[in-house]
């Protein structure tokens, strides 16, 4: 048996609509692995990220901060 979680990014556009950045497969959540997500999101065109989410990931915001400079990024209190 293999273990894998499947993690998913949705943006809310300015206008209101949802739409899914991208569906990422990995054994393991890290800052590294986020990276690479947004490194991929960037390559695909996204060009800014707003406001981001996050579970408050050991590193994750430093990551975010890296690949977007101008995000905030709100913590989750409860998921």
């Amino acid at each position: 048996m293999v273990n894998k979680t499947v993690y998913i990014a949705v943006g809310l556009k300015t206008n209101g609509l949802k739409e899914v950045l991208g569906l990422w497969l990995g054994k393991n959540e890290s800052a590294a692995f986020w990276m690479g997500v947004l490194t991929d999101m960037k390559a695909r065109g996204v060009e800014d990220i707003l406001i981001t989410a996050t579970d408050n990931l050991n590193g994750f915001t430093d990551t975010i901060k890296a690949s977007f400079p101008e995000s905030v990024t709100q913590i989750c209190v409860v998921h």
